[in-house]
């Protein structure tokens, strides 16, 4: 989330079209806590605004090269996108970062090209810009991801329509938005990355935070599925950016 801007962000983070055109039919489930922790993990975690491709129990550890601690303190004085970071308020975040030895420019491109993240990033089925031209702030765009059924939802595919918030050339971006599906829903993740050129390579940190009654039901399930999806998202982008 993100997407975030599934945005997202993610839209997230990611705009209103999706909620525009089905809020007055999109069921929303409250999640319950108890025996239900693991199917809110599994639904949340195939979520693209996750980017979960690891069991939630895997989550928790950063990767070896991202001495990042298991939940940074995002929004709160850390790091930021001219100025602006993620939602201070809100309860459920993650932050972690990696160091990729490629270029920056590398890793911008694949980052910023929005519409080739199915080509490496498994859990994204599908991926569109909505308007022309370089990613600036307030670009939008909408991709698509699988989120498989529970004990309380139905399988359904989640849409997230990004909106970018703030952007710096080959430093940073930011973008939020809501990620919504037949009865699972993110009201809006707000989605940050940062790039630091580092000796050998390329510091990337991101951190997401997510609000909506939905996920706030059970913060530590959310919070965990919302670590594995970026430290996912980390790995993904290493891996393309290394070797490919």
């Amino acid at each position: 989330m993100s997407s975030t801007e599934r945005t997202t962000g993610t839209e997230r983070t990611t705009g209103t079209e999706r909620t525009t055109r089905t809020a007055g039919t999109t069921r929303t489930t409250r999640f319950r806590r108890t025996g239900r922790k693991a199917a809110l993990v599994s639904a949340l975690a195939a979520a693209g605004v996750l980017m979960a491709a690891v069991p939630p129990a895997q989550a928790a550890p950063a990767p070896a090269s991202a001495p990042a601690p298991a939940q940074a303190p995002a929004g709160r004085g850390g790091s930021a996108c001219r100025g602006h970071g993620v939602d201070p308020a809100a309860r459920i975040r993650y932050g972690s970062d990696v160091v990729i030895h490629a270029s920056l420019a590398r890793i911008w491109t694949l980052q910023t090209d929005v519409e080739r993240w199915p080509v490496w990033q498994p859990p994204v089925t599908g991926a569109e810009r909505l308007d022309a031209g370089p990613l600036r702030k307030g670009s939008r765009f909408r991709w698509t991801t699988p989120a498989p059924a529970t004990p309380t939802t139905a399988a359904t595919t989640l849409e997230i329509t990004s909106t970018v918030r703030q952007l710096q050339r080959g430093g940073c971006v930011l973008w939020s938005g809501p990620a919504v599906g037949e009865g699972l829903r993110i009201d809006e993740g707000v989605h940050l990355w940062t790039f630091t050129e580092v000796d050998g390579g390329v510091r990337v940190h991101t951190e997401e935070t997510w609000t909506g009654a939905q996920v706030e039901a059970d913060v530590p399930t959310a919070t965990a599925a919302l670590a594995a999806g970026l430290e996912a998202w980390l790995r993904d982008l290493k891996t393309t950016a290394e070797h490919a």
